[in-house]
């Protein structure tokens, strides 16, 4: 074998990365425009995202559901015209519908935009929610739900959810076979009503942006305006559960699955940063300590993951695994050894050598590119931050020292505050 390939490529620092800024306007009713100009082929991406989450559902599967319901036809168009013309323009449409936000994301060619915003505008203002369509697709997720239900990693991670966040909260509460039957067009067209309006809504364009996109913008969805303003459940509180521990018994099952974690503070909090250093550091990339020591030196699993995670209204960690089950109790105390650890020992050089180099690769690629610019956007814009957010992680990740990162982990990480949930035989 040629000696050259046993030679490790040099390593060379990340320059400081420059992330170009939006422009930013408004449509006539107010609406927030952020455009990001960028790349050479003629390719947009259009995101209308608004506050319509689970977090504003008042019924589980009412957020999803509603936002699923909107490609299905449209009071001047079917839902198969929709997708035919869709098809024909080559847009792609994807549907979303997140904690705390919902939308639609669409990538289509720029000389398209007048017919893409068209059928935006029937897609998310005129939905018909036909009961028929609605029928259909809340069999097809009730048979999904049926088949979930039978793995234990989303059995332990939905009770992870309604531990922390507390079963009655939108953020933690969890849908049962009942609810799948629940759902009628009223209930939709009454939560579309509320939160897909003008006052909730915002657009970020990314690509090579077409000249007409302003105006066309404007003739578009600078009409609308929202009929009623909703108030928010103030009694609707975030409440995690007082038991620590749950076990959910799963017969027959080979694997259990561990979600450990809590709830935490959010990309508005300082300390966010070095969170997210820390929380790689114990398991956030194939190096990190908790795949070092469960998968590779004890081999109790094919692998382990550690999360740090921003809604609008909290913060939440987690760290995931399965394992058979005579490991369990193993690798829950390996798990809290890695994290006492932290608290207690400096982080060598060299390991923070490899972690800064990776975050610092990461951070070049969340901005490679139109579409991973516009994402990268939305991910601090909704949090009523800016690019100084990553401006100050890439310092962070440059100057973070080993003794910030114990005070970290004693503040972050106290493992009386932990929530262990585990599902399986």
């Amino acid at each position: 074998m040629n000696s050259l390939l046993r030679i490790q490529p040099l390593v060379f620092p990340v320059e400081k990365v420059v992330i170009p800024e939006a422009k930013s306007f408004r449509l006539n009713n107010g609406v927030p425009v952020f455009l990001i100009e960028a790349g050479t082929e003629e390719i947009m991406r259009i995101e209308f995202t608004f506050r319509a989450g689970q977090v504003n559902e008042y019924l589980p599967l009412l957020a999803s559901t509603s936002n699923m319901m909107l490609t299905e036809g449209s009071r001047n168009y079917s839902s198969e015209e929709l997708n035919r013309l869709l098809d024909y323009h080559g847009a792609f449409l994807n549907l979303s519908a997140e904690k705390d936000r919902a939308g639609i994301v669409l990538f289509f060619l720029s000389k398209h935009i007048e017919k893409v915003l068209e059928l935006s505008r029937e897609i998310l203002f005129r939905p018909a929610f036909p009961e028929e369509e609605l029928n259909s697709l809340m069999k097809k997720r009730l048979r999904w739900y049926m088949v979930n239900r039978e793995k234990v990693q989303n059995l332990a991670l939905d009770q992870f959810f309604e531990s922390v966040f507390g079963k009655h909260h939108p953020y933690g509460h969890q849908a049962g076979e009942q609810d799948f039957d629940r759902m009628n067009p009223a209930l939709l067209t009454d939560f579309h009503s509320k939160y897909y309006t003008p006052d909730n809504m915002a657009v970020i364009i990314s690509g090579k942006i077409h000249e007409k996109t302003t105006g066309l913008l404007n003739y578009y969805f600078g009409d609308i305006t929202s009929k009623n303003i909703y108030t928010e459940d103030s009694e609707n509180v975030l409440k995690g559960e007082k038991r620590k521990k749950v076990h959910i018994i799963k017969p027959g099952t080979v694997q259990t699955a561990i979600r450990i974690g809590s709830s935490t503070i959010n990309k508005r909090h300082p300390d966010y940063s070095g969170l997210k250093i820390l929380d790689l550091i114990l398991g956030g990339y194939f190096g990190s300590r908790l795949m070092k020591n469960i998968r590779e030196e004890k081999g109790y699993t094919y692998g382990i993951s550690s999360s740090v995670s921003s809604l609008d209204l909290t913060g939440y960690k987690v760290i995931s695994t399965e394992v058979g089950k005579k490991n369990c109790q193993k690798a829950i105390d390996e798990i809290y050894k890695e994290i006492r650890l932290l608290q207690s020992s400096p982080v060598n050089k060299d390991e923070m050598a490899v972690v800064r180099n990776y975050m610092s690769g990461e951070m070049v690629r969340m901005f490679d590119g139109p579409f991973a610019l516009a994402e990268s956007f939305r991910s601090v814009w909704e949090f009523g931050l800016d690019n100084n957010y990553y401006y100050k992680l890439s310092e962070k990740i440059r100057t973070i020292d080993p003794d910030e990162i114990i005070e970290l982990a004693r503040t972050y990480y106290n493992i009386d505050d932990l929530y262990e949930i585990t599902a399986g035989s």
